[in-house]
């Protein structure tokens, strides 16, 4: 036995202590030796074709595990390619930790290989980011991007490794190897949490919304819990389309009629249009409820006297104190919520009979085939990614398991998503929609997926546009000014079927449901190519 280790080693080996199982990496030389370390440890290197696939990957398995999600990339240009997918897991706050080689200490300043400043790179789309000093301090550094990661509001982490620093040998007495991160909590007072259900108890017609963080498998049934102690309409908010987003129903109806609404870890931001009118009467109060002072003190900026009261608590932990206190109270009338949901849930009618034109397919068609197909198995993860169509997908199927592309607007992460999923999930249907676009930012990670065995389908929307801009185009300035948005009526399948999957191209959506029984049942990574017509994202008012 040696009386030494790597400072590699002491990487890889807190990662398993932790209990990290897949890291998605990409090669390269600074992390070379991390790559060797693992050979001596459980871990599973997931290795991809891109470094930014690696952060969706990691940020889908914490959004899906609730755990934080590891990715791993070599320094210099491998860290600036994966620093952008960062920005799509902060904005949809998801716990993950992203590992970088780094160059040499004794090398900074003197034009080292391939040396940026990449904490500092990171730091805008990161809770935290620095690099390491001490070879013997590593694992103390990744058990902390764990915790910060994990604690208040979750969220991704940034830690830069030296490459001389992991291969510099650390006496074993000295290389401290953590075996648990506790995540920090911030209670709710029982006294605070009386005072939001009595607020809630006098409101006519109250409203909680949710924090994305709360979108997993983890915290929907919470919210579900939630309301149904509370007798309150407990909605998530979880997409850039905010007060519009159709998957939410008539939600900005919903608001007109709201008196009070509870932020449960929600920032007051864009989507909401900060709870002004007309969005909302100008006697509807507020009261936020969030782990961070920085957000409440905007809330307070904000809306002024209209702020009932902020609350520093997390909202997880919010979340149970009020389902535990609600239940030494008398409940409300369920009057309220049942209009409410009403609102929440309804879909027009006129969507059943929407049908495409010219040989393409209505992006309702296709989704009113594929739900019985995600329903029919609890555990099914549907995955939506991607602007017009995939907005369909959302408001007329809600899974118990659903990832979106999130708050922040980007597009991509849906094939990364998928192959994270599946890594997770090892056995019920993984579905990814997306567009034709979408598709086109990660297709080669389908190579990924075969390498790896990780099935999944992908529901690709082909109408040979970026369409979502397209639609901008048209609305504002008129078909005879619409350019730059054009893309070929690429045969996606075929291109899956070249790198080791299944394919199939659709475009009579009674062939569809079959089509998707074929995908899964060749056990390969698939994409099912359907050929649709060009339509907006639907608006439910």
């Amino acid at each position: 036995m040696t009386d030494t280790l790597r400072g590699a080693d002491i990487v890889a080996r807190t990662l398993e202590n932790l209990g990290t199982t897949k890291v998605f990496t990409l090669s390269g030389n600074h992390i070379m030796s991390i790559f060797d370390a693992a050979l001596e440890t459980k871990l599973e290197l997931i290795h991809v074709r891109h470094e930014a696939a690696t952060v969706h990957m990691a940020d889908a398995w914490g959004r899906l595990s609730g755990e934080p999600g590891v990715a791993m990339v070599t320094g210099g240009p491998g860290h600036a390619n994966a620093v952008g997918a960062l920005y799509t897991a902060l904005a949809n706050e998801s716990p993950m930790v992203l590992l970088s080689g780094h160059a040499a200490t004794d090398e900074l300043g003197r034009g080292g290989f391939q040396e940026i400043a990449q904490a500092d790179l990171a730091r805008p789309v990161a809770k935290a980011s620095w690099t390491s000093t001490s070879a013997a301090n590593l694992g103390e550094d990744v058990a902390k991007a764990f915790e910060i990661a994990r604690s208040g509001r979750p969220g991704p982490v940034h830690l830069s490794l030296p490459s001389d620093l992991l291969d510099e040998d650390v006496e074993v007495s000295r290389a401290a190897i953590p075996s648990a991160v506790a995540a920090n909590a911030t209670a709710l007072p029982d006294a605070l949490a009386d005072a939001v259900l009595e607020a809630l108890a006098k409101a006519r017609a109250p409203l909680i919304i949710g924090a994305p963080h709360l979108s997993g498998p983890h915290g929907r049934p919470l919210l579900a819990e939630l309301e149904k102690a509370v007798q309150v309409p407990v909605v998530l908010m979880e997409s850039p389309r905010g007060i519009n987003d159709a998957t939410l129903g008539a939600f900005s109806t919903l608001l007109k009629e709201t008196d009070l609404i509870v932020l449960l870890g929600k920032p007051l931001d864009f989507t909401l249009k900060w709870a002004k009118p007309p969005v909302v009467a100008n006697t509807c109060r507020v009261i936020s409820i969030d782990p961070e002072p920085a957000l409440l003190a905007r809330a307070r900026k904000e809306l002024g006297e209209r702020l009932a009261f902020g609350v520093l608590a997390d909202a997880r932990a919010a979340a149970q104190t009020l389902i535990a206190r609600a239940g030494k109270r008398e409940a409300r009338p369920a009057a309220w919520l049942g209009q409410a949901r009403r609102l929440l849930d309804g879909r027009p009618e006129n969507w059943s009979t929407l049908k495409g034109k010219n040989g393409r397919l209505h992006a309702a068609e296709v989704f009113t085939a594929l739900k019985p197909i995600v329903e029919r198995d609890p555990k099914t993860v549907l995955l939506c990614d991607g602007g017009e169509f995939a907005q369909w997908a959302q408001s007329l199927i809600a899974p118990p398991r659903r990832i979106v592309n999130g708050v922040a607007g980007s597009i991509g992460a849906g094939i990364p998503f998928a192959i994270a999923a599946r890594a997770w999930e090892t056995k019920a249907p993984i579905i990814s929609v997306m567009g034709d676009g979408t598709f086109g930012f990660h297709m080669s990670e389908f190579d990924t997926a075969v390498r790896h065995n990780l099935p999944f389908i992908a529901i690709v929307g082909n109408d040979a546009c970026w369409n979502a801009e397209s639609q901008i185009q048209l609305r504002d300035y008129g078909a005879q000014r619409m350019h730059g948005c054009a893309l070929l009526p690429t045969r996606y399948d075929q291109v899956v079927t070249a790198l080791g999957g299944y394919g199939e191209m659709i475009d009579d959506v009674a062939a569809l449901p079959a089509a998707i029984e074929r995908a899964i049942a060749s056990g390969k990574p698939a994409c099912v190519n359907i050929m649709i017509e060009s339509i907006a994202s639907p608006i439910i008012k």
